[in-house]
């Protein structure tokens, strides 16, 4: 089965391969005209999951493996490095420590932490194939995308950090729970294309036919990552049963975060909070505090000081305006949020905070015993919800009283049917 499946945009692959929207390219979703050998390069250079799965070799495939830039002015690199001493800090400016690595954060960041955390000496990784892998990560995500890109995994990895540090949490952690939880924040929207699951079902996509329209885009993320890992060879020097818990640990901490599954890891964490049975001594409990620490990383935007908060929101909702856009073009129905004229960001992130956030990071203060970061980011998304709380005030107010335009809780809670933002 995963034999058949060809490149993103192939156009060799039969019609009942593609399902019933043939014509749909995702280069379309770019935004950009790409033409002649850069085009070519980078359609050749997305390779999908299962034939990284399969150990394709970069240079098999006819691609010499790029480095990444660094050639940066010492300002530059000494004002990266000033704020690195600061990672752990909540409000740490990802947007501009991309700026100063020359748009290597994500690399930057992972390697400074694997060193900070230890992880190099008490795994013995070596530090090129470690550099080398993280390359791969990074240059799998789509920079095309407004949000799911390489910046936010950087970010989500720096929320992470900050939460491995938890009082509550970090005693009891081991050096392979950092590790995994690191990797799986580096690498959980690995390779999104930019639309989300309902897209991909819809249009009969290739990636939902495989995955069984189950968690597509977060198995496909989970695979990409095994694949990159088995290509570096970065565990090869481990003992085959760890790489194969590694693995499947990281599989797991990855397909926690789809959203559909929210529900599902809220109900478990409030029974676990009420009954007070959380034991951390155990490996299994704590995997799943690593689940749902990486949830909160995740969708940990709304928690963020105002300014880099309401990016991310334009970010994420200028996504999902173009989902919609490229739905409308092809005649498909628009998804939920996806609608320009009719889903406003202040009403799309009211009903995220509400439906979404705030339930999720109500519990994790609970968890931490209201530590100090919980009560920092709390305070953020009550100041945040009130500010996009004014904002869709003054849009009704432009629109004229008798203007039943969005914001209204029926449409805002349809957040917490769809995409997160």
């Amino acid at each position: 089965m995963l034999g058949d499946v060809r490149l993103r945009g192939q156009t060799g692959v039969p019609a009942e391969r593609r399902g019933s929207y043939p014509f749909i390219d995702f280069r379309l979703l770019n935004n950009t005209t790409h033409s002649g050998e850069i085009g070519t390069r980078r359609k050749v250079k997305r390779l999908l999951s299962f034939q990284r799965y399969f150990h394709a070799s970069r240079l098999l495939r006819g691609i010499i493996p790029q480095a990444p830039l660094h050639l940066l002015d010492e300002d530059y690199l000494g004002q990266a490095r000033h704020m690195l001493s600061k990672v752990g800090m909540w409000d740490f400016d990802i947007f501009l420590f991309d700026r100063l690595t020359n748009g290597n954060s994500l690399v930057t960041l992972l390697c400074h932490l694997f060193n900070t955390h230890g992880l190099i000496h008490h795994f013995k990784l070596d530090m090129v194939t470690l550099h080398r892998f993280l390359v791969m990560v990074q240059e799998d995500y789509h920079g095309q995308n407004p949000y799911h890109n390489a910046v936010h995994a950087a970010d989500v990895t720096q929320a992470m950090h900050c939460y491995l540090k938890e009082p509550k949490l970090a005693s009891f952690l081991t050096p392979l729970d950092i590790m995994l939880g690191l990797l799986a924040a580096a690498a959980h929207d690995v390779d999104h294309p930019g639309v989300n699951q309902p897209f991909l079902i819809k249009t009969n996509h290739h990636l939902a036919n495989l995955y069984q329209n189950m968690s597509v885009l977060e198995n496909h993320h989970w695979r990409s990552t095994i694949g990159m890992l088995r290509e570096s060879r970065l565990l090869a020097h481990l003992p085959k049963e760890m790489t194969q818990d590694i693995e499947q640990q990281l599989g797991s901490l990855i397909l926690a975060t789809d959203i559909n599954r929210q529900n599902e890891f809220l109900t478990r964490l409030k029974a676990h909070l009420h009954n007070k049975d959380l034991r951390l001594e155990d490996a299994q409990d704590r995997h799943f505090m690593l689940q749902i620490a990486l949830k909160c990383a995740d969708i940990c935007n709304p928690c963020r000081i105002w300014e880099m908060s309401k990016q991310w929101s334009e970010r994420v909702c200028e996504e999902f305006y173009r989902q919609g856009d490229l739905e409308q073009k092809f005649e498909l129905e628009i998804s939920p949020l996806c609608n320009q004229q009719k889903d406003s960001i202040p009403s799309i992130q009211i009903g995220f905070m509400t439906y979404i956030v705030e339930p999720l990071f109500r519990e994790w203060a609970r968890f931490t015993g209201n530590s100090a970061l919980s009560e920092i980011m709390l305070s953020h998304l009550a100041h945040n919800k009130a500010q996009w709380k004014s904002l869709l005030s003054k849009q009704h107010r432009r629109k004229g009283a008798d203007h039943d335009g969005p914001g209204t809780e029926s449409e805002e809670q349809t957040v917490a049917e769809g995409d997160a933002p």
